[in-house]
């Protein structure tokens, strides 16, 4: 993405997080925070430094976590992520998304 697409993306992401309580503001913050450290104990290195199949595979042990308040934790952060992506105006119009406020309403 480029900077006005991230600019996007975050503006959606600040806008779904402004009106949330404080407290699950800052356990997302510790889970980012988890997932940047974690990888140490098992890779030696931090999450942005990975290479792309190590970052998937520490993704996925989340995913799959035995421990549901991880598990709730990623899945929570899938969701703002493609809130992000895909609630900005050039992602809707490339999969050529046509939501309408009349719902199924509007497709007949």
């Amino acid at each position: 993405m480029d900077e006005k697409a991230w600019s996007e993306f975050d503006a959606l992401v600040d806008a779904a997080l402004g009106d949330r309580p404080r407290e699950l503001q800052r356990r997302l913050k510790l889970f980012l925070c988890a997932i940047d450290w974690l990888p140490i104990v098992r890779y030696g290195r931090r999450f942005g430094s990975l290479p792309a199949a190590q970052r998937a595979r520490f993704l996925s042990m989340l995913e799959n976590h035995p421990a549901q308040i991880i598990r709730s934790g990623f899945w929570g952060l899938r969701t703002l992520v493609l809130l992000g992506f895909y609630g900005r105006p050039e992602a809707i119009a490339a999969i050529g998304y046509a939501a309408s406020p009349r719902g199924w309403e509007a497709r007949r």
